[in-house]
């Protein structure tokens, strides 16, 4: 006898449309002379809804990729800018992504914010690894 009881996909209307439950993390250094970069993959329990990503080193900007190729080597990744002055950080704004993992580079000091789905993080893996690696701009 086969069960209903269906796990949420990708694909799954009702999980983007609600609001997202909530995850943080604070003051990340991923400053390449201090971390090797997997330590600074912030790993989501969930698919994401959306990400923000808030820069608070006043010396450095912070790149952003999905995979540590996507960091590294192919330059598949964005940049959020440095901070300005005390208290006036950098933010890269609401994204609406749909990942299980971000890789952050180049700052002392970062901020992850993000609205979780029900979706399972395994369900972004492809061949290559989790979290698109391997797709086209992700490295």
């Amino acid at each position: 006898m086969g069960s209903w009881n269906l796990e949420p996909g990708l694909n799954h209307v009702g999980a983007y449309q609600v609001s997202g439950a909530p995850y943080a993390t604070a003051s990340i250094n991923c400053k390449e002379d201090d971390r090797a970069l997997a330590d600074c993959t912030v790993s989501f329990p969930y698919v994401t809804r959306w990400v923000r990503i808030i820069n608070k080193d006043a010396s450095n900007p912070v790149r952003v990729g999905f995979s540590i190729s996507g960091v590294t080597g192919s330059h598949n990744y964005f940049e959020v800018g440095k901070a300005s002055a005390a208290n006036v950080y950098s933010d890269s704004g609401v994204l609406d992504l749909k990942v299980s993992s971000i890789v952050l580079s180049g700052s002392t000091s970062v901020d992850v914010l993000a609205g979780l789905t029900g979706i399972g993080h395994t369900k972004t893996s492809t061949a290559q690894g989790t979290n698109w690696s391997g797709s086209s701009g992700v490295g």
